[in-house]
């Protein structure tokens, strides 16, 4: 159980980052008919709203992938999967099992864990925002921090 806790923030970085880049391909596909296209026909560009959620998936997954505002990325990918999931899928049935709604409820709880407990090793935040350096001034030969 030590070594599971050691590399806790490591598992969590490798989770968001797969989440992210499988969300990102599902509004890539969707967007610009690759990686399998959109499993059908695709919106129209700016169509309500699966054009739109379409560039969440792509942008959203992106920056969570990255890291850099994973939180706020997260929270809403996990919204647009709850919209997703509740106008799509649970008119047809209550469950995720019988309305074909797995994808949606499953990406919803993961960006949501992913806002929780943060974007874990392995981000591009540091790149984004650097940590300010504390200035130093010097009196004489004294230096004060």
């Amino acid at each position: 159980m030590e070594a599971l806790e050691r590399s806790r923030e490591h598992v969590i970085g490798l989770f968001r980052i797969v989440v992210g880049l499988l969300f990102a391909c599902h509004g890539a596909a969707t967007l610009f008919d690759v990686l399998g296209g959109p499993h059908g026909a695709g919106p129209g560009f700016g169509e309500w709203p699966g054009w739109w959620a379409a560039v969440i998936q792509l942008l959203g997954g992106t920056v969570v992938l990255c890291g850099a505002g994973a939180r706020v990325a997260a929270v809403l990918c996990s919204g647009s999967m709850a919209y997703a999931y509740f106008t799509e899928h649970q008119p047809d049935a209550l469950l995720p099992i019988e309305n074909g709604g797995e994808t949606a409820a499953m990406f919803c709880w993961s960006f949501l864990l992913i806002a929780a407990i943060g974007p874990g090793r392995w981000t591009l935040a540091p790149l984004v925002r650097p940590r300010r350096r504390t200035a130093t001034r010097r009196i004489g030969t004294t230096s004060l921090h």
